[in-house]
């Protein structure tokens, strides 16, 4: 699957959309193993499986960082990332990032 084709399955999706999915789809998109992104994105196998399964949030930061190492958009990223957030936080709110100028 190309990055393109990931990306827009990664959009599309119903349902929440977390950045535990964003994360799973990425790995899988990139059909790595869990110790293989780990590495990638200079993180443990445990943390990355944390995150995986929705039991740690990153900051806005890190989700920058993963996204621009394993190639994937940004964009989605930070959206997923924020949005958990607005979640935890009980916010009902939708997120959605734009680059600004």
């Amino acid at each position: 699957m190309s990055i393109k084709e990931a990306e827009k399955t990664l959009s599309g999706l119903n349902g929440p959309y977390t950045f535990a999915t964003y994360m799973l789809g990425v790995r899988t998109a990139l059909d790595l193993s869990q110790v293989e992104m780990a590495k990638k994105l200079g993180v443990s196998k445990a943390a990355l499986c944390e995150i995986e399964k929705g039991r740690t949030l990153v900051s806005p930061a890190a989700a920058v960082r993963y996204a621009k190492k394993a190639g994937f958009s940004v964009t989605l990223a930070l959206e997923a990332c924020l949005q958990d957030q607005l979640r935890k936080a009980n916010i009902k709110r939708r997120v959605r990032v734009e680059d600004v100028a």
